[in-house]
């Protein structure tokens, strides 16, 4: 199909996957069952940390961890003693287990100490609205760096969350800010965050977006990397470059439901 066509095509499934009714089969769900803007963050971050492997058992896992946390996630973060602690011990989910996750609480009960939204730690603490000239792998980067400036670091733990630098697509904080920045009326994306746009957005790309986008010629790198999302949203931003990440609804959708 030519330009004018594929843009059709992915405009009428992007409309037909971004629904309410996509969210209960996806991560997304898990932070959907919270209110406060802190806790959709934390257990935002949570599922797109642990979103690999089969989605039902994603979001079963999730839910587990948010139970272990008295299903009030900030709260558990901010003011757990010690002893609080014990609950999360024995948590496992395919690599990452309870070591990673005591890692995560401390980092997030320091952050939190500090800033009132996780968007700070992605906007280089201060607030302000990423720039033209500041791109969304700088700001991954600088994330990881901030992350894992805590005094101790296991360094097991240091896999969980990647970045640019490393060469990783980074499907997972691609995910995450997606679900954090992108706004629009139909329920699924939480658009909490101000200043980050849609159009600075990567998109994520995991086994299925990768697997359809190359069918439909969007990605031409034979490796599939940070270059290789870059590469595919530069694509995407032909048919839409004020959000260009909407079409992974239409990519994700192609690849699991259809199996295209």
């Amino acid at each position: 199909m030519d330009r004018d066509q594929l843009k059709e095509f992915l405009d009428f499934k992007a409309e037909q996957y971004n629904q309410p009714e996509f969210i209960e089969n996806d991560p997304i769900s898990v932070p959907h069952a919270f209110k406060s803007k802190q806790d959709i963050e934390i257990m935002g971050f949570f599922a797109a940390t642990l979103a690999w492997g089969q989605r039902k058992t994603i979001i079963n896992k999730c839910n587990e961890l948010a139970e272990r946390m008295d299903n009030d996630p900030y709260n558990f973060v901010f003011n757990h003693q010690e002893a609080d602690l014990k609950a999360l011990l024995g948590f496992k989910h395919r690599t990452f287990n309870d070591t990673d996750l005591l890692y995560f609480i401390s980092f997030f009960k320091h952050h939190y100490s500090s800033y009132p939204s996780l968007e700070n730690a992605f906007c280089g603490l201060s607030g302000e609205p990423l720039n033209a000239a500041e791109t969304t792998e700088e700001a991954l980067n600088s994330f990881r760096s901030y992350f894992f400036n805590l005094p101790y670091v296991p360094y097991r733990t240091m896999k969980h969350v990647s970045s640019p630098a490393q060469r990783s697509g980074c499907k997972r904080l691609n995910m995450y800010l997606r679900w954090m920045v992108r706004k629009d009326d139909k329920g699924v994306d939480f658009g909490l965050w101000e200043n980050i746009s849609p159009a600075q957005l990567v998109c994520p790309c995991d086994v299925h977006v990768d697997r359809v986008a190359r069918r439909l010629k969007l990605i031409s790198r034979k490796t599939t990397d940070w270059l290789t999302a870059v590469e595919l949203t530069a694509r995407l931003k032909e048919f839409d470059p004020l959000d260009p990440v909407k079409y992974d609804f239409a990519l994700f959708g192609l690849g699991v439901e259809e199996k295209f």
